[in-house]
């Protein structure tokens, strides 16, 4: 019998437009796989939809708040709808940058020194020495992050920061740019990310060539290795599951005291420019085989 996929896509996060062709491209994907699908752009009655839809699995090709921190996670729990990628636990974690440091740090990863600030601490005062990095506790995708630079145009204001209450702030680590997928536990490689302007905010990620992809990265052996089982770690640490993508920063005047673990994501984009499809197909696995791989080892439960 064949199997129904919903893919969940879009919603209403600031990652909606990178969700909808992540979602498109998923979709694709399975029905040329087999599968009877139906895409499904996510709003609030999602729960009445799923129980009108009534599929087998659920592909979750949501990104950001509310379909990647463990909001439809937990939906699809309550449902008992098995769905792609981690549970509500491990998303919850990495989607909440703060609390994700704090389980990083406990198994023994190097995070950039950082802190949260409220942002009427921001307001009154630079929060330390730049250069340092502001970002929205909880958003994917580089939404809201400001590297603050001594030339730095951007000034922290109530009408230009619209991501909550809270602020996380963090060193700047010199460098280089660097992530690593990792599927059903296995690293998959090594990419490096070279912007060809700025910092790899959205508009390097999301705007063809903007950025340079470098995979495999041109790193040491050992370092090269180093990042890879840092990646893991993650994964782990968090008990993530399906796919996950780890990003790093790399100070490569300091060998393997260079490296930094920034952020696990739980549901790395899966369009044409993505890294983790990309990395997958480098390492022989082709976006078809690695859309059927989620689908497998969808389940239904913690963590």
């Amino acid at each position: 019998m064949t199997k129904h996929i919903a893919v969940l896509k879009g919603g209403w996060s600031a990652e909606r437009e990178v969700s909808l062709v992540s979602g498109a491209a998923c979709a694709k994907a399975l029905r040329e796989l087999g599968y009877q699908v139906t895409e499904i752009d996510v709003q609030p009655d999602i729960a009445e939809v799923l129980a009108r839809t009534r599929p087998d699995i659920v592909f979750n090709a949501l990104h950001g708040r509310w379909g990647e921190d463990g909001c439809v996670q937990g939906l699809l729990e309550l449902m008992k709808i098995p769905y792609t990628h981690s549970g509500v636990l491990a998303s919850a974690l990495a989607m909440d940058k703060p609390m994700a440091k704090k389980v990083f740090e406990a198994a023994g990863l190097r995070c950039p020194k950082g802190r949260t600030a409220s942002k009427a601490e921001m307001l009154k005062s630079e929060p330390m020495k730049r250069p340092y990095v502001v970002k929205p506790t909880n958003e994917g995708s580089s939404v809201g992050v400001h590297l603050m630079q001594e030339n730095t145009n951007f000034t922290f204001t109530a009408e230009n920061w619209e991501y909550g209450e809270e602020v996380l702030v963090e060193e700047f680590i010199p460098g280089r740019e660097l992530t690593v997928a990792v599927l059903n536990d296995q690293p998959l490689g090594v990419t490096e990310i070279r912007p060809k302007v700025g910092f790899y905010d959205y508009t390097n990620k999301y705007t063809e060539g903007c950025s340079e992809h470098l995979c495999p990265a041109p790193l040491p052996d050992d370092i090269f290795d180093s990042v890879m089982q840092m990646a893991l770690a993650a994964h782990r640490a968090l008990g993530c599951r399906g796919l996950s993508r780890s990003d790093f920063r790399y100070d490569d005047t300091n060998g393997k005291n260079g490296l930094y673990l920034l952020e696990v994501n739980t549901q790395p984009g899966m369009t044409p420019l993505s890294l983790s499809p990309e990395q997958a197909a480098h390492a022989g696995i082709s976006f078809h085989t690695l859309v059927e791989s989620l689908v497998e080892n969808a389940c239904c439960g913690s963590p």
